[in-house]
């Protein structure tokens, strides 16, 4: 029984669970498209000269809600009669919607409250999803009696797929962003998510320098749309949110597939060929002029080199402790990636601007992705074989250096001055003797005794070794004299000679001595 209890309990608790999500998403819709009714309506309230009243306004916040989704609207309210799609979103309103959906996912897997009970991932996707989109069906109902109703069939196409697309994101972080187990494919997406945030900021950065280029042109389509303040103001929040769109439109400009300008015209690095319908638009203002393109046209097409290489380079440090055919694969993977998610944005950043020749206006957005992945493989796929053969080269050894001796200041070098040479000794000439150091006292003599040595001790500057040679204890041993010869010995006195008296006798003691006789 009590099992039953706590299993009840639990399921209880993650259907409040669940419902708590429904809920959330729900409010993030009601977040979104508040948001642009209150633009809207402040825009409404300044402008002097309003068309219609607060309904007109409420339904074209609705209706530029759900353009933020991928959604066409049809316009009725056109000089013809006739209804005239439009579907450009403008990328910027999109980034509101997108990131409600996405916190609202991963603050419901990832609550404040670690203790309360959580839904699983694939119920908290379906709940905030499902909330979502029962209030975006309420919102496409509602834009069904406005002048700018929804297109019901990319309204059942794109808008369940932006939600999806969004609450999966946030479900994903919430789990901690986990890649796939396989090498290849982490470093696939890795390397197709580098190459795309770099393809899009070259992007935003050449139709900077287009507009700065034709900055003259881009004024005067301002100043001739805009008219009073409030249209002003509400002209320059419609070039921000278009921002993004140019960035992508420059960006598939220098892939090489162009921008379609109306149908029959399509502007490429090449030149702009046919007769473009370009309504006066500031944006607009900074497109290629008519003719062959030259060097500043053809200078786009480093945006899409670049993006390439940093693919590669991404590729090729993932996979680099790898086999060369890993490391290919992930390139190609890293291509088609990459090539989808440009596919999809050149198709959310064009569409038609109206009927007739406006029915076509923007990147052909299969085209753009084909260019993309042709891109990835021409130039990511070598990038990173050589990134991977650089990474794995062995290096060579360097010798330490050896450390250099400290200099010495010039008083020590000019007292180490090299002493002069000896002479060397003739050939066959003695060798000098060397050095002999007399040590006896002779020469000391003073008037205080036989040497002088009396009265050194009160001497009080006196320092017995002040008399001694310099290095006396290592002085070379004086060479023994050489033994004199032995003398030779006397010759035998003869017979008729007297032999020799001693020493000492007078002449007539040697008279008086006897004679020996023969």
């Amino acid at each position: 029984m009590t099992h039953l209890t706590e299993h009840s309990l639990v399921q209880g608790g993650r259907s409040a669970a669940f419902a708590t999500a429904c809920v959330r998403g729900g409010v993030a819709a009601g977040l979104g498209v508040g948001a642009l009714a209150v633009l809207v309506i402040v825009a409404w309230i300044s402008s002097p000269f309003p068309d219609s009243g607060a309904g007109g306004a409420l339904h074209l916040a609705a209706g530029l809600w759900l353009l933020a989704h991928g959604v066409e609207l049809v316009r009725t309210d056109t000089l013809g009669g006739l209804p005239a799609p439009l579907g450009i979103v403008p990328l910027l309103t999109t980034a509101l919607p997108v990131w409600l959906v996405f916190r609202t996912a991963r603050s419901t897997l990832d609550p404040a409250d670690e203790t309360g009970p959580r839904p699983s991932p694939a119920g908290a996707l379906g709940a905030v999803s499902g909330g979502y989109l029962l209030v975006a069906a309420v919102i496409v109902v509602y834009s069904e009696s406005g002048p700018l109703p929804a297109d019901l069939v990319t309204a059942g196409l794109w808008l369940p797929g932006v939600v999806l697309g969004a609450a999966g994101a946030g479900v994903w972080t919430a789990l901690g962003r986990p890649l796939p187990g396989r090498e290849e494919a982490a470093a696939a997406l890795r390397g197709a998510a580098a190459g795309l945030v770099t393809l899009l900021a070259g992007g935003a950065v050449l139709a900077g320098t287009a507009l700065v280029w034709h900055a003259g042109a881009a004024r005067a389509s301002y100043e001739g749309i805009a008219g009073e303040w409030s249209g002003r103001v509400a002209l320059a929040l419609l070039v921000l949110a278009l921002l993004p769109n140019a960035a992508v439109w420059a960006a598939a400009y220098g892939l090489g597939p162009g921008v379609v300008l109306g149908t029959g015209a399509l502007a490429t690095p090449l030149g702009l060929a046919g007769d473009p319908a370009v309504p006066p638009f500031p944006l607009l203002a900074a497109l290629p002029p008519e003719g062959r393109g030259g060097w500043p046209q053809w200078a786009a097409a480093a945006v899409p080199l670049v993006a390439a290489v940093v693919l590669g380079r991404s590729v090729g440090r993932a996979t680099g402790t790898g086999r060369a055919r890993e490391t290919a694969l992930a390139a190609l993977g890293a291509a088609w990636a990459s090539g989808a998610a440009v596919a999809v944005l050149a198709g959310a950043a064009g569409g038609p601007l109206g009927s007739g020749r406006l029915l076509a206006f923007g990147p052909v957005w299969w085209q753009a992705g084909a260019a993309a992945v042709l891109w990835g493989v021409a130039v990511g796929l070598p990038a990173a074989l050589a990134v991977r053969a650089w990474g794995r080269r062995v290096p060579r050894p360097k010798h330490p250096k050896l450390p250099k001796p400290p200099k010495q200041p010039k008083a020590a070098k000019a007292e180490k001055a090299p002493a002069p040479a000896a002479t060397a000794p003739a050939p066959g000439a003695a060798a000098p003797p060397p050095p002999v150091f007399d040590f006896s006292l002779d020469g000391l003599n003073g008037p205080s005794g036989p040497n002088g040595l009396a009265d050194l001790d009160d001497d009080e500057g006196y320092v017995p070794y002040d008399y001694l040679p310099a290095s006396w204890e290592t002085a070379p041993t004086p060479p023994t004299p050489p033994t004199p010869p032995a003398p030779r010995p006397a010759p035998a006195p003869r017979a008729d000679t007297e032999p020799p008296l001693p020493s000492g006798t007078t002449g007539a003691e040697r008279e008086a001595a006897p004679k020996d006789t023969p």
